[in-house]
Parts: structure tokens; sequence; C-alpha cells
């Protein structure tokens, strides 16, 4: 696997910096794929309870906050519509979004309008934010960054961002379910087996699609966490509850099978002091 130094040179050197391919094509997806987000945002810019993922897990059960985030700076590394960042705020944090996507935040900006929740919201690629060293006490990505940057570069760049001390929390696909769904077809339901190779597994671009998707192995993710000044403090395999149903929008895994296996993962890590 050919990878990326995992260093971070700091906002001056890298803002300005072509936009790498993969940045480029997710920009272009996202721009397009954003109406078809929008009452999705909406409903969860609405609700009183952080709920994670394709299953809705709620908060009080994954427990995947710190309990205390009043007068924390905080940052959502890939905000999309904002939703994350609205619950940051509701519990008392000062929260800062930055996504790829300009259609993405034009609809966060108006649920901020529509809900009353202001918050500053930035386009720029989270592998190379203009933020300064140690600005944030809190990191996040609910997806996002998590799925759609190269955590070769985004991990790094959290790091920067982060205080000692400071916690990041990503959610992205189940390590599991990656293995199980088939390798040329997206939309494909993961199986009851292993349909595609653990060593190597880095970069995805599906059929049809211009996205890229970025995945690791769980021994990678900690290697790459220790490198970079991370403490793993909790990996939460997120299990699709009793009363789901198949989800409507994403076909590549059904509830049963995600009641038996993780469909998805979020990682709780600290910066070392």
């Amino acid at each position: 696997m050919d990878r990326p130094a995992t260093e971070s040179s700091g906002p001056a050197a890298d803002v300005d910096d072509p936009l790498p391919e993969h940045v480029v094509a997710n920009r272009e997806a996202w721009d397009r794929m954003a109406p078809d987000y929008v009452d999705a945002g909406r409903r969860a810019w609405a609700s009183s309870e952080p709920t994670w993922g394709i299953w809705g897990a709620p908060e009080s059960e994954l427990r995947l906050l710190p309990g205390d985030l009043a007068g924390k700076d905080a940052i959502e590394l890939g905000c999309g519509t904002g939703y994350v960042s609205a619950w940051l705020a509701r519990r008392g944090a000062r929260p800062v979004g930055i996504d790829n996507s300009p259609a993405q935040l034009a609809t966060a900006r108006r649920f901020q309008a529509e809900f009353g929740i202001e918050f500053p919201l930035h386009l720029g690629n989270a592998e190379a934010t203009p933020f300064e060293d140690a600005s944030f006490d809190y990191a996040i990505s609910e997806y996002g960054a998590a799925l759609w940057a190269d955590p070769y570069r985004w991990i790094p760049e959290a790091a920067r961002l982060l205080r000692p001390g400071g916690e990041l929390m990503l959610l992205t696909n189940g390590l599991i379910m990656q293995l199980a769904v088939e390798e040329l077809v997206a939309d494909d339901p993961a199986k009851a087996a292993l349909r595609r190779p653990l060593f190597g597994m880095y970069r995805t671009v599906w059929p049809n699609d211009t996205s890229v998707e970025f995945h690791l192995p769980h021994g990678e993710w900690i290697r790459l966490f220790r490198e970079t000044g991370f403490e793993i403090l909790r990996l939460v395999e997120i299990q699709a509850p009793p009363d789901a149903v198949d989800s409507e929008r994403y076909s590549h895994v059904t509830a049963d099978w995600a009641r038996q296996w993780p469909s998805e993962e979020a990682w709780v890590v600290r910066k070392r002091d």
C-alpha cells in the first residue's frame, strides 16, 4: 500500500496548494448529492438528542460524546449539513464546521437560519485546514472526513488542531462490513462471508461512481493514531437495534446483517499531553 507520510506542515503551507484529485472528485460528488440529504439533515437538526449512523443509534446508549462540552472549542471535520455541530452547540460547545462541498454548506446555512443556531462554517479540505495549531478542545467526524478524506492526511491534521488532552471521535463504516461487501458492486448488500481482502485496504472507488472512500484495517488505525500522538480510549462497534428496518437510502447493508455484525464503528481517541 502506497501511503502518504503522516506529518502535517501546518495551515500556511498546505491550504493554498492545489487540491488532491480525490478532494476534487468528492467535492463534485457531494455537490451533486446535496439535495438528497436536505430532508435527513433537517430531521437531525430538529432532534433533541444525537442519533448516530445508518440506524439512528441514540447517544444515550452509545455515549460517543464527552460528558461535558460546555465552553469547549470544537471542530467538525466534514460537517455536511451541520447537524452534528448543532448538537454540540446545544450542549454548550463553540463549534466550527468545515466541509468540502459548497452545496452542503449552503444547506447548513439555511438550517442555521431555520433553527436559530449560528456557528462558523468554512469551505475547505479537512486534510489541510486554515486553523492555527492547538485551536480546539474537541474534534469530530461522523462520516465526513472519516470516510471521504485520506486518513494519512486528516488524522495528523486533527492532531495538529487539538490541544493536549483534546479528544477526537470518528464514526465510519465497519471493518467487517467492508470485507463482506462485493468489491465491484456498491449496492449489493453485505453477505455472511468475506468477499474482499483486508490486506492493502485503503482507497475505494465504486463502479459507476466518481467519489473516493478511504478504509483502513483496525491494526493500521491503531498504528496511525499512535504515530500521530493519540491514545485510544474506545472502539465502539455499532449494532443495529432490534426494531431497525432496512434503510431506503443505504442498500449496501441490511438491518438483519447489522444486528449480527457491526456495519459501523466509532473510534474515540485522546491527544497525549
